[in-house]
């Protein structure tokens, strides 16, 4: 009896130490395919680290000072990717990352650059929310900033 339950025991530790930590480089993985496909225009493989349903935001200030929230939509954003004309290169430069972990949740903060053909249109953070699913970490929320001034 003892025996089997010291087996017991021995096995369930060796599983736990075999099981793989979600790392912040693994995070970080996450954010760069979603870019990945942004900057090749390959909505797949964007669509391969989001959720199904994806909440999308921007915050900024327009032009008479009124602070903005826009509410988005995943779908319209890959649509917009997979119809971008092919002489038009878009380019988001991530400027760092600052991740936080906690079990099955995780939070990735990207200030970023961003150009349309080479010419600088914005700039502003990222803020993505990631979830552990039964198929592998997901982007399920993805706010960002936009300004055009301010950005050094």
């Amino acid at each position: 009896m003892y025996k089997k339950l010291l087996f017991l025991l021995c096995m369930s530790l060796t599983a736990q130490g075999l099981a793989q930590e979600f790392t912040k480089e693994d995070a970080i993985k996450v954010v760069d395919t979603f870019f990945d496909g942004f900057h090749k225009g390959d909505t797949t493989i964007m669509r391969s680290v989001l959720l199904k349903e994806v909440a999308l935001n921007t915050v900024y200030t327009a032009a008479d000072g009124d602070k903005r929230l826009n509410q988005g939509s995943v779908d319209r954003l890959l649509i917009a990717i997979a119809d971008r004309p092919e002489d038009q290169v878009w380019k988001e430069e991530l400027l760092d990352y600052k991740v936080e972990i906690d079990g099955d949740l995780a939070q990735v903060w990207t200030p970023y650059r961003f150009s349309v053909n080479g010419n600088f249109s914005h700039c502003g953070a990222n803020s993505f929310t990631l979830v552990n699913t039964n198929d592998g970490w997901k982007i399920q929320n993805l706010i960002d900033s936009r300004r055009k001034a301010t950005c050094d």
